[in-house]
């Protein structure tokens, strides 16, 4: 997904985070992802990892897999640091393919069950996605995409998630990206999703609203976030894919939220600690798999801050945000060196 740096004016601004993405942060990929004690990570494929924020975590994900086949292979320092990520719960990204969706969100919140956790999960699939970029994608039309939601909430079959719409979806319909993408009115269609999956069962959405450095004019995302249908969702998201502080966050999203009259959101702090990427960058753009990145604060609920009801792992720390230099794999796939690099600039 794209990440802005600047302002935005007009049509796409050039390239400056996902779930979103979506930093440009980069999708999880297409293919879902479908023990107390012990070393970090250690829990083999169908044990339960404990997780305190109460959201799921997949002991069969990249993470905690890479943690135990660097244990067989002696690598004890750096399945320890990777611990970091391997223990904490991200979240199912729901992706293009309508033939396997609704078993892969049906394997992941059937685990989560199981597991006695409550599963993320990330809608990623708005025609015209990601403006062509890193992310590019997307149901080809509203019809298609409404008939690909219907097999995701098939999938959750009425049970207990969070979700989270479309990432950088809104700040698209902004700057006029994809607002007419495959002749889709993007603000009604999200409204529609919205409206869905509150209707569902018993979860939690929050609508996508991009970053502080995506538009600047907060009455401008107030604005489009109503269009869209936030006042039917939870509230609404930050930072997903990004690497913006939490501090800046929450000013921007409390702008945004007294602009909607209180609303509530939740920041993606998976890859914040750091802060974004400042200075000239010779070798690539700052949004995309920038060097020297640290993990966020640990998914809870128990943020402390008003109106912030959760700080969640949105983008899935570890993944590619994209093919930006020589080399990097593409947006979503499992990068073991960028989530090391991320853990050991973690304290």
């Amino acid at each position: 997904m794209t990440r802005r740096a600047g302002p935005l004016t007009g049509l796409v601004a050039v390239l400056a985070v996902v779930l979103a993405g979506c930093g440009s942060g980069g999708r999880p990929g297409d293919a879902g992802q479908p023990s107390d004690g012990g070393p970090p990570g250690a829990a083999p494929p169908g044990q339960v990892i404990a997780s305190p924020s109460g959201f799921f975590v997949d002991p069969t994900g990249p993470a905690p897999t890479q943690v135990r086949t660097w244990r067989e292979q002696g690598r004890a320092a750096d399945a320890d640091q990777l611990g970091k990520l391997a223990d904490q719960p991200v979240p199912l990204w729901a992706t293009g393919d309508p033939a396997k969706v609704t078993g892969q969100v049906r394997g992941f919140v059937d685990a989560a069950g199981k597991a006695r956790q409550r599963p993320l999960l990330v809608l990623y699939n708005i025609p015209g996605r990601d403006c062509g970029q890193f992310s590019a994608g997307g149901a080809p039309d509203a019809e298609r995409y409404r008939a690909w939601l219907g097999k995701v909430l098939d999938g959750l079959a009425g049970r207990a998630a969070t979700v989270i719409v479309e990432p950088d979806a809104v700040p698209h319909e902004i700057d006029g990206c994809g607002h007419n993408a495959a002749g889709t009115d993007r603000a009604a269609l999200l409204a529609e999703t919205v409206r869905r999956v509150k209707d569902a069962g018993p979860l939690r959405v929050y609508l996508d609203a991009g970053n502080p450095g995506f538009v600047t004019d907060t009455g401008q995302v107030a604005d489009a976030l109503r269009r869209s249908g936030v006042a039917e969702a939870d509230g609404f998201s930050l930072n997903v894919a990004n690497f913006r502080t939490t501090d800046e966050n929450v000013s921007y999203g409390t702008e945004i939220s007294d602009a909607l009259g209180g609303a509530h959101f939740v920041i993606d702090t998976s890859r914040n600690g750091n802060g974004p990427l400042t200075g000239a960058t010779d070798d690539g753009p700052a949004f995309c798999n920038p060097p020297g990145r640290a993990l966020g604060a640990a998914p809870t609920e128990h943020t402390g801050r008003d109106r912030v009801d959760a700080y969640l792992w949105i983008k899935r720390p570890g993944e590619s945000d994209g093919a930006c230099r020589p080399g990097e794999p593409r947006a979503g796939a499992w990068w073991p060196a960028y989530a090391l690099d991320l853990a050991t600039h973690t304290p």
